[in-house]
Order: C-alpha cells, then structure tokens, then sequence
C-alpha cells in the first residue's frame, strides 16, 4: 500500500483557513501584489507550502519594527 503523497499546494481555500484570513483577503493581496507567490494554472490559483512557510519565515517579527534576525 502507497503512503499518501505529501501536499506540495493550497488552493484559497485551505490557506485562508491555515492562516484564518478570509478568501477576499488572499485576493485582495494577489491584486496588491502582497502576500506569498501564486500560481495560477487554468483559472485555478494555488500556493506552493514552500513558498507559504517562505512567506511565514519572512514574516516573522519581534517587535514591530525589526524582524527576527534582524533583517528589515
């Protein structure tokens, strides 16, 4: 019997929920040109989970003004 594959991408749907945002949210970044990279392959938007956890790593903070190892 075969593992199941590792999830390698999300559509909207799942990351608005990974990260409790709405779907208008996630489009209103793509548009703004915010948020993690996309693909968008026949209509169909989707994420790569490492351009997602990417995203998060570079998103990490300490404070509001400096992020963790002290990249601005």
């Amino acid at each position: 019997m075969q593992s199941a594959e590792k999830v390698k991408h999300l559509n909207q749907i799942q990351l608005a929920e990974r990260w409790d945002v709405a779907e208008a949210t996630l489009e209103r970044w793509r548009s703004d040109g915010i948020g993690p990279v996309f693909m968008k392959i026949q209509g169909r938007v989707l994420y790569r989970v490492e351009d997602i956890e990417a995203f998060e790593s570079d998103s990490l903070r300490q404070s509001t003004s400096s992020a963790v190892g002290g990249a601005a």
